[in-house]
Order: structure tokens, then sequence, then C-alpha cells
């Protein structure tokens, strides 16, 4: 018999954040993980504090920035590999309009740290920009595939990975402790992603889902050093490779790839980007999103040792560690959940 403080669900962003703050916590844990989930490995992993789509602050992105990066740092150095990629995101202008509107947005006391005021001229051979761009500020990527798979290569070096997938009929509850096959707990977090829909104990959260594709393409002439965001995204991943994305499928709820979802970003791609490439990749995978966009977390109505962190949605690099510290303060200290993530927020339906 294996005596934990906590069981753990799932191995993506969520997961890993909040394991990291157990770990901080000297707190002991295992994870379970059967590799159903794909929506954090096939994430293109940008951590961009602003909404470009309407050059507004995305919800608490300084706060977030905060925990997050310094999260990413330690992981780096104890795993020992190169995960953080400091790059730029230039916004393509499509219209004098569009620029106006971004100096009036820079010119905001909330978004002035993010938000360049000074227009980035067009170097890039290869993409149409006639308006030129504006930059992001303090934002980067995180490899996120490269994260998960050495995360659970260092939980595996601990045996704290249970590679298979985790039986709720074998889950046994008392007010004072858990088991699971041979293992015994104290609590259990629940982060299972899009997988949560098929828990019998938060399977009716608020939970929607949303189906995202992703291409890798190469192209040797495009010689990109930042992320461009026009009617797509397209960001450098080194040896001339490009990840471009994303759809948002709101009725297909499979991890297959679809010819639709290809042609849709090839031809947004060729809007803007002039030169032959080749798709060398193609995934696709269930973001957790909510109707509000915000988080779900929070403890099951009935039973005081189990808990959900779930909706990270499409930005789930920056609020992974946010919402894991704000979960782990609520069942060890009992500092209440802000209402906003709490998952009481739809009780009543």
């Amino acid at each position: 018999m294996k005596t934990v403080d906590y069981i753990v669900v799932g191995c993506g962003l969520a997961s890993i954040s909040f394991c990291e703050v157990l770990r901080a916590n000297n707190k002991t844990f295992v994870v379970f993980d059967d590799n159903s989930q794909k929506s954090s490995i096939v994430a293109a992993g940008l951590y961009n504090p602003v909404i470009l789509k309407r050059f507004s602050e995305v919800w608490k992105s300084q706060e977030q920035l905060n925990l997050a990066l310094p999260v990413y740092e330690n992981i780096e150095s104890k795993l020992e590999t190169k995960l953080d990629f400091k790059i730029s995101i230039l916004r393509r202008f499509s219209s004098i309009e569009e620029q106006n509107l971004w100096f009036t947005a820079s010119d905001k006391s909330n978004l002035e740290p993010f938000l360049s005021a000074v227009i980035v001229q067009n170097s890039y051979t290869y993409v149409d920009a006639p308006f030129n761009f504006g930059e992001v500020l303090h934002a980067g990527r995180l490899d996120t595939e490269q994260l998960i798979m050495s995360y659970k290569a260092h939980l595996k070096r601990n045996n704290q990975l249970l590679q298979k997938h985790f039986d709720y009929d074998e889950l046994s509850i008392s007010p004072q402790q858990l088991s699971h096959g041979d293992i015994t707990a104290n609590q259990i977090v629940f982060a299972e992603g899009f997988g949560v829909k098929k828990n019998p104990f938060f399977k009716h959260i608020a939970l929607n889902g949303t189906k995202g594709e992703v291409l890798t393409i190469k192209a040797p002439e495009l010689r990109l050093d930042a992320a461009i965001k026009s009617s797509v995204f397209i960001i450098p991943i080194g040896n001339d490779e490009y990840k471009v994305g994303a759809t948002y499928d709101w009725v297909d709820k499979t991890n297959t790839p679809s010819v639709e979802a290809r042609e849709e970003l090839i031809t947004k791609l060729k809007t803007f980007i002039t030169c032959d490439f080749e798709i060398i990749d193609h995934r696709a995978g269930i973001r957790p999103t909510t109707k509000d966009r915000r988080p779900l977390v929070g403890r099951h109505s009935q039973y005081n040792n189990l808990y959900v962190l779930n909706g990270l949605g499409t930005r789930g690099v920056m609020i992974g560690p946010y919402v894991a510290r704000k979960l782990y303060d609520y069942i060890e200290t009992g500092q209440e959940l802000d209402r906003e993530i709490d998952i009481k927020r739809f009780e009543n339906l």
C-alpha cells in the first residue's frame, strides 16, 4: 500500500502546474495519465497577454505572467531542457484604421506595458504586410510537447507516474481518506481536460470543449524571427519549421485531424505568406473551454476531498500556474476561490 497526500489525474498543463505547487510545499503525490487528452500537446504554446482580435488585455495577464514564468524557469532547471522561448508577437495590420486602434490601445494604462507604441516595419521578403506590424511585449512560446514528455519522464523516474486509465469505480471515498487500488491519499484532483466529461463526479460541470487543429510547416525561405498574428498565427519553432493555427470547431469532439481544417489553415496562411511551404504535421485536440472563458476550479458538492482543475481553454500556458496556486491555497489554507473561477458559479445549471 502506497500513501500519498494527493492523487492527480491527468498530465497536461493544469496537472503539471498543480504538481509543481505540491512539490514546492513538500506534498507527496502520484499522477495517473493514459495519454487520451491531446490539447496540451497540440497547443502552439504561445503566452500572450493581449487579445489581438480587439486589442484588449487578457484576464489577469500580469498576475498570471508573474506566477507562470518562474514556474517554467524552475521546471527547465530541474529537467535540464529548454522550454521557454522569448519571441516577439507581431500583429499584422490590415489597414490604417487598425494602426490607429493599436495606438489608442497602447495609451491605456493596463495595456501600455504590453503594446509597443512603435510600428514595426515589415522586413520579411515573403510576408505581405503593407500596413506593417504592432509588437506585443512580454510574450513568448512554451514548448508544451517537450514539457509534457520531459515531465512525464521525470515523474516516472521518481515512481510518481501511473501510465494507465484511472478507473473511477475503483475509487473508495471516506471523509478522512481516499483509496484507489493500492494507493491511499488525502485528496484527489481531477485535471483531465475535456476527458472530465467521462468523469462521473464532475461530468456535469459547464465545460464545452472546442476542437483546435494546428499544422506544422517547413518553409526555408520564410526566415521569421517572430510570431505573426494575422488571419492565423504562424510561430517559428526552429529548423525552418513553423506552427500554424488554430481552428475552432464547437461540434466535432474528436482528436482526429480533418481535411476541412487543413484547407482552412492553408487558405488563411496564403493570404499573407507568399513563399512555398511543405506541411509536415497536422494535429488536433479538444480544448477545455467554458462559455464565460474562465477556468473551472473547486470542490465536489458532496465529497470534500474531490477537486477539479479544468477549463484552461486557449491560454493554458499562462493560466495554469495561477489557478493551480489558487486551488492549492483553497484546499490547504481554506482561502476562498474567486467566484469567477469557482465551479459554484454554475451550480444553478
